[in-house]
């Protein structure tokens, strides 16, 4: 039996003398889940952490690398020297609310600048959810940030400004608090042992222990909640917990992994099982007979995390077979007629008109051009007479389609949906009289427009309609430049032409 086998084997009998994994401590674990080697649907023992000593000497290694190769992230340093443990959750808090889906790179520029005009739970409670919005335009899933200002609010009128100590605590008091941010809170902020799972997270434990089962399954994520607690260190757990993250984003990465540099490596059982591919194929290669390699598959049917039997290891993959994940949905198709109505304000300089969208659904709040959804398969022209009826019954005055000039379609994927908009200008001669009430709407000039809490769908927009009158502007200039040179040819010379100096002498001497 390998060392690794052996190794297992203590394991799983110690969980069977009651000293194996840690109980979970977030919800959603199943309580007394049995591990008993071959049940059928639960895990395996060669898939767990159940040796303490490889448990200590793992911890170990990759605190180590932590400690040495962690990058310089501002909410590292904000949480490491701030005393005050309620501002400092607030500042981890932030990032992490800020990280969810978002890379790590896009986020530290809005995070210094939260973190500049909002310092503390109370002056984001003051702020407005327009300043908000403004703030994260651009960022994306923009409810994040309404939540959590809804959130911080909650503590300052609530909770007398003092942040929930325990990870339980702040998922079930804080709204948009889910179990990964309230980990990352407890652990980083006020030292409690407690894991956290997140995607480089779930990537980092299924090539560990080769899970190959969908980690979309709850089953598989409670299993990985449970491993993430097992693994934490008691005495550094928010340093532990940023370094397992640390080695998915770096290291760990999702399709070209640095395996060589991986700290943990020798814990790693899809590198072991590249390794021994390798070896065997070495030896092969120079006429050497060897043992078919020791596979790391747990040989148990039904087990509930391995690799399904009908999507075995690919050995061109190599650690990237793990983890597997299901297909995501394709996201729905919409189509939206969008106008960018202008006129010319101030000093001539061109003001667009921005309305504000509905303060539930997708992208609440924030201010747009005016939108109107489209009915599948419709032509240009239908798709005109749309966008006119509803301009007319929304401004209340008549308005003819051959007014809209179409400008082109700008396409936005979001998370779920993949939006086009079927985007025209109408240039107005006078004001437009809306109701405020129903409709909130203001104008504003290109700088104020950037400036606002637009979406990046609409930047896109207006970078469409200013690249069109970019063409338009050419192309009058270069009317220009043909009625110019259509009136030298006759003779004059064209104010603005350049002479040479023997044809400027010849037209000065000319009777």
């Amino acid at each position: 039996m390998s060392r690794l086998r052996a190794a297992a084997a203590r394991g799983l009998r110690r969980q069977r003398r009651g000293s194996g994994s840690a109980a979970p401590t977030g919800g959603g674990s199943r309580k007394g889940a049995s591990l008993r080697e071959g049940a059928p649907g639960r895990p395996h023992a060669l898939h767990l952490f159940g040796d303490p000593v490889e448990i200590d000497a793992l911890r170990g290694r990759l605190l180590t690398w932590y400690d040495k190769s962690r990058r310089d992230l501002p909410w590292r340093t904000l949480a490491a020297a701030e005393p005050d443990a309620d501002r400092r959750a607030y500042a981890v808090w932030v990032s992490e609310i800020m990280l969810q889906q978002t890379q790590v790179a896009t986020v530290i520029d809005y995070y210094n600048r939260w973190m500049q005009k909002w310092p503390t739970l109370q002056a984001l409670a003051a702020a407005s959810l327009e300043e908000v919005n403004e703030l994260w335009a651009g960022l994306g899933y923009y409810s994040r940030g309404k939540r959590l200002q809804e959130a911080a609010r909650k503590v300052v009128s609530e909770l007398a400004g003092r942040m929930p100590r325990t990870a339980e605590d702040l998922q079930r008091l804080l709204p948009g608090v889910g179990r990964y941010t309230a980990g990352a809170i407890a652990s980083i902020s006020f030292g409690q042992a407690t894991g956290v799972v997140d995607g480089n997270v779930i990537r980092v434990l299924c090539r560990l222990r080769c899970i190959g089962a969908d980690t979309s399954s709850l089953a598989v994520i409670d299993c990985l909640w449970n491993m993430a607690n097992t693994l934490v260190d008691k005495s550094r757990p928010g340093d532990f917990n940023q370094a397992l993250m640390e080695l998915g984003a770096t290291v760990c990465t999702p399709k070209s992994p640095l395996c060589r540099e991986c700290p943990v490596k020798e814990h790693c059982r899809a590198w072991r099982r590249v390794e021994k591919e390798l070896a065997s194929a070495s030896q092969k290669l120079f006429g050497k007979t060897t043992l078919v390699p020791d596979v790391e598959d747990c040989g148990i049917g039904d087990c509930l995390l391995c690799l399904p039997a009908a999507e075995l290891w690919d050995s061109s993959l190599g650690v990237t077979n793990f983890p597997r994940k299901a297909a995501k949905k394709q996201p729905r198709v919409e189509r939206t007629a969008t106008c960018v109505l202008e006129r010319r304000g101030h000093l001539g300089v061109p003001e667009y008109l921005i309305v504000q969208r509905p303060s539930s659904g997708l992208l609440a709040g924030l201010w747009e051009f005016p939108s109107f959804p489209l009915a599948p398969g419709l032509q240009e022209e239908q798709q005109k007479e749309v966008l006119a009826d509803h301009l007319q019954a929304w401004t209340r005055q008549p308005l003819q389609t051959q007014s809209l000039c179409f400008v082109g379609e700008v396409v936005h994927i979001f998370s779920h949906i993949h939006q086009t908009y079927v985007v025209y200008s109408l240039c107005l001669d006078g004001d437009l009289v809306l109701d405020t009430a129903l409709f909130p709407s203001r104008w504003v000039t290109e700088e104020e427009f950037r400036a606002s809490a637009v979406s990046t769908a609409m930047k896109k927009v207006l970078k469409a309609r200013e690249t069109q009158r970019g063409a338009q502007s050419g192309r009058a200039k270069g009317s220009k430049r043909k009625r110019e040179s259509k009136l030298g040819a006759a003779g004059s010379t064209p104010t603005g032409i350049q002479l040479s100096l023997r044809a400027f002498l010849q037209a000065q001497t000319t009777p």
